[in-house]
């Protein structure tokens, strides 16, 4: 299935497990779901990335959150679940909840990648998400899998339920805070990228006036305001 895991990877899988509210099995799945390709290209032994797992979770995640929606919400129509589903399984959401669970720290990357800031990268945390998805299928099934994924995203959910018939991105909450407080203008600039052009990181700040109130990174630049935005959220709700 996967390669051999050490003692100390394992024991600190086996924390991060904890962390998740879940016991593995097998903790070669969760080794395997936060295995990125760039290390395995270098690996000099056959070594197993989480490219599939992540195929598969993100099959699992899609499903999980198109029940929940359709059982909580008989009276939405299907392009209003549609919508609410996309809100709630985007980028933003997912590689946020990512670095919140802080997985970037367990990520085995190559060298190159991790020299380009590869852990925070948007994009591989929602893969290493949605691929952690996956290997709790194939460990524990879709019962245990289906509730690892509502308790993950319980906050963006609870927006469906608190009458938003889709999820709002970061972007439109945070016009409509400032836009609450009277004639404010928010502003996005691009201040920096990196790395190659087939995996640049750009780096955005948001102004409110002539305030920055947050610093966002990610692979594209709408991600990267996105990130922005819920950084000057988190500032402003304290």
């Amino acid at each position: 299935m996967v390669e051999r895991v050490t003692a100390e990877r394992r024991r600190r899988l086996e924390g991060l497990a904890c962390q998740l509210g879940v016991r593995f099995r097998h903790i070669g799945w969760l080794h395997q779901a936060l295995t990125h390709t760039s290390y395995a290209n270098e690996s000099r032994i056959r070594v197993e990335h989480n490219e599939r797992l992540e195929f598969l979770g993100d099959a699992v995640l899609e499903l999980a959150i198109s029940t929940y929606l359709f059982k909580h919400f008989p009276e939405l129509p299907e392009g209003d679940l549609t919508k609410s589903r996309a809100a709630v399984v985007c980028e933003a959401s997912l590689s946020s909840r990512a670095a919140e669970l802080n997985l970037g720290d367990y990520l085995l990357l190559g060298h190159g990648e991790q020299s380009s800031g590869g852990r925070k990268r948007a994009s591989i945390l929602e893969d290493a998400f949605e691929a952690v998805i996956g290997a709790i299928y194939m460990d524990q099934g879709w019962a245990c899998a289906q509730a690892y994924v509502i308790r993950q995203l319980e906050e963006h959910l609870e927006q469906v339920e608190n009458g938003v018939s889709t999820v709002k991105d970061y972007k439109t909450m945070l016009q409509e805070l400032v836009q609450r407080h009277g004639e404010n203008k928010i502003s996005y600039c691009m201040i920096g990228s990196d790395g190659p052009d087939h995996a640049k990181v750009f780096k955005f700040e948001v102004r409110l006036n002539d305030e920055v109130l947050g610093i966002g990174t990610g692979p594209s630049k709408k991600a990267a305001e996105q990130q922005a935005a819920k950084q000057a959220l988190e500032k402003m709700n304290k």
